[in-house]
């Protein structure tokens, strides 16, 4: 069965002076969740937010939140983060040794879990944990900051990952420069789900829902028939 195209914005191009009115504009856009970056400047090279500011912003919103978690070791993030309000846990399939058992500790407590990969990192590495999951998210940047181009080398990716994920019930998103221009191409190779931040918030309050919906339309038209 074909998976609900989401377009789901990402936090960290938000306008952090004015982050609450953000949250509630592209809700009411549209937005089917929100993606938000945790990084603690070691997985990457940036800082972004943690659980406190998961927390302040819950109650803004009933759209599930999924936290890309670039923090170790991992473990320990995963109650405060769970207690802040989010909903799934991604981390990438290269984060820790043991990737396996942060899978099991995100789904013991409740939540959902995917697994990121980057753009280094091939599809087969999914394959141990494709029963688990239920989300698969592509970086088609280098991950760490916003505002980069997409890498349309890794379209093949998610085709492959797409052949790959067969008839199980996992999304497969992409994530990065994600646009009006990119969505086709990702949709066409088989992404059902598209994690837009510069893409989106560039366009204006005004416009969120303009851009949503059109993200929404070329993703639909351009799906290979029952992805």
């Amino acid at each position: 069965m074909a998976r609900p195209i989401q377009i789901i914005p990402s936090i960290l191009a938000a306008d952090y002076t004015r982050l609450g009115d953000e949250v509630t504009s592209v809700d009411g856009a549209g937005a089917d969740r929100f993606h938000l970056d945790v990084m603690d400047g070691h997985v990457v090279k940036n800082l972004s937010f943690g659980p406190d500011v998961i927390r302040a912003i819950r109650p803004l919103t009933q759209k599930p939140f999924e936290v890309h978690l670039m923090a170790t070791p991992a473990i320990d993030w995963i109650q405060p983060l769970k207690a802040a309000g989010s909903d799934r846990i991604l981390i990438h399939v290269g984060l820790e040794a043991n990737v396996s058992a942060i899978v099991q500790a995100i789904l013991d407590s409740g939540m959902q879990a995917g697994l990121v990969l980057t753009p280094d990192d091939d599809a087969e590495c999914v394959m141990p944990l494709l029963d688990l999951i239920d989300y698969i998210n592509v970086l088609t940047v280098i991950p760490g900051f916003g505002g980069q181009a997409f890498m349309t080398s890794l379209l093949p990716k998610i085709t492959e990952l797409r052949s790959m994920i067969g008839e199980r019930p996992i999304d497969l998103a992409v994530d990065g420069g994600v646009n009006m221009a990119t969505v086709p191409l990702a949709a066409k190779a088989g992404a059902n789900a598209f994690i837009a931040g510069t893409g989106i918030y560039s366009a204006g309050a005004s416009r969120y829902a303009e851009t949503i919906n059109a993200m929404r339309m070329l993703a639909n038209a351009n799906r290979p028939i029952g992805v």
